[in-house]
């Protein structure tokens, strides 16, 4: 999970730090060496490490909060604060032309994800109401124009291109000329890559950028690479004027250096990210959102906004219906798992939790394995639909035959059936807080499966 080595290792600093009650210049000092040494693990830029620390410090030590009644949490606060303002403080968006179309020009590397963020960018801005065109501009690399069509055709998103024996400056020319003539608002150049920086590439990006003069120009960068996408970044913005980064692959980066580096570096701030392979896993970057998942605080804004994207507002409301009626079923449930898993993999959405995105609270739950619900699936799918609506009424010879059609064991099979159960009490107790809240009564100590006993 990203950041997750940097998030484990501030959040057990702070966790000692609120421990200590009143703090101390000295106690705050110790907390920094911490800060520092977690953030240069984390493959941060050296000199970045050194200022934000200087800042922090200056902050942190004020008679204002050593004095304060809770210091530890001022102290949080402000690390929360230059840690947002470190990645840019709040969202930077795309600049949108006040006459379509917008152009956006994309640049990079081989092997940073460019043709796809292309595809992917394409398909983010047309949920947005925009009439995307997406053009394919590089004609060195071998199959790059065919995969960008055939990403535009699992999208249903057109795609402009001449031929690998065409200039791309021509080609830019041409794809405006032709977004202008099919009304498209949007366009989106992918452009050739090298395996390193060379003035052959530099010179035909320059040439690009005179002639279509792009609204947008974003450096895609694989976020695995660390500083290495640091400098290539600060190399592209020196050339270029790079108007955003966009970060790829970054639900693989564990260490985070370079999202929390490039801004400070560059000056460019990240406008998107990709967490994940699929072409709908690229989000909007937000700096603050991104320091409070750091900080075990959670992301509940992202976390909602996924929800809305990917829920059927019908489907909840009649989901709502059967819990109050008591007639959820093993078919809602698993309604419900299909409808989750879309949100992306479940340790991400465990991280946007506040109280579950803390590290070591992950940990006591276990990990957290996306190929369960392929089990609970295969074992649902496997029950009759009499089964599915009588979970109560599956006896012993019933559940070896699910296992047997589902490729598991009993054991997993009865799991699957407590699991559902203590669903469906949950669900049952929440709805009856719900009315017991409408109606002015009180919310009952034992709401919650365990009944006094603490989750977490």
């Amino acid at each position: 999970m990203v950041f997750s080595g940097l998030a484990e290792r501030l959040q057990e600093t702070f966790r000692k730090l609120k421990g200590k009650g009143r703090l101390t210049e000295a106690d705050v000092d110790e907390a920094m060496k911490e800060v520092r040494r977690a953030l240069l693990g984390a493959d941060v830029n050296f000199q970045v490490v050194k200022n934000f620390i200087a800042r922090v410090k200056e902050r942190a030590v004020g008679q204002d909060v050593l004095g304060s009644l809770t210091p530890a949490q001022q102290v949080i606060k402000i690390v929360r604060d230059e840690l947002a303002g470190l990645m840019g403080g709040t969202q930077s968006k795309l600049n949108l032309a006040s006459k379509p179309p917008t152009i956006v020009m994309m640049v990079g590397l081989h092997g940073a994800g460019k043709t796809t963020t292309a595809a992917k960018l394409a398909n983010v801005l047309r949920k947005q109401g925009r009439r995307p065109l997406l053009v394919a501009g590089d004609v060195y690399r071998p199959a790059a124009i065919k995969q960008l069509q055939v990403l535009g055709q699992q999208l249903d998103i057109p795609v402009f291109a001449m031929g690998d024996g065409q200039s791309p400056v021509d080609i830019a020319r041409a794809s405006v000329e032709h977004a202008i003539g099919t009304g498209r608002d949007l366009l989106i150049i992918d452009t050739a890559g090298r395996l390193q920086i060379d003035e052959e590439m530099m010179a035909e990006l320059e040439a690009i950028k005179r002639t279509v003069h792009p609204h947008e120009i974003l450096l895609v960068v694989d976020a695995m690479t660390g500083q290495v996408a640091v400098n290539v970044a600060e190399t592209f913005n020196q050339r270029l004027g790079l108007d955003g980064v966009v970060l790829t692959k970054l639900d693989g980066d564990t260490r985070g250096g370079a999202a929390l580096s490039v801004k400070a570096v560059t000056g460019c701030p990240i406008k998107f990210v990709g967490v994940g392979e699929k072409l709908d896993a690229l989000e909007p970057f937000h700096p603050d959102r991104m320091a409070d998942r750091i900080l075990g605080m959670g992301d509940v804004l992202t976390l909602i906004e996924k929800a809305q994207a990917s829920f059927d507002a019908e489907q909840v409301a009649r989901l709502n219906q059967k819990i109050k009626s008591a007639e959820f079923t093993l078919e809602d449930f698993l309604e419900q798992l299909q409808e989750v898993k879309k949100l992306g993999p479940l340790q991400q959405v465990i991280s946007m939790i506040p109280g579950l995105s803390s590290m070591k609270k992950l940990k006591e739950l276990g990990d957290v394995d996306d190929k369960e619900l392929v089990y609970v699936e295969a074992i649902i799918k496997s029950m009759t639909p009499w089964e599915r609506a009588h979970p109560h009424e599956i006896n012993g010879s019933r559940r070896r035959r699910i296992a047997r059609g589902s490729g598991t064991s009993v054991q997993k099979v009865n799991s699957v059936l407590k699991q559902f159960e203590q669903t469906r009490k949950m669900m049952k107790q929440f709805a009856e807080v719900g009315r017991g809240a409408k109606k002015g009564g009180r919310i009952p100590g034992n709401f919650l499966p365990g009944k006094g006993k603490r989750l977490f």
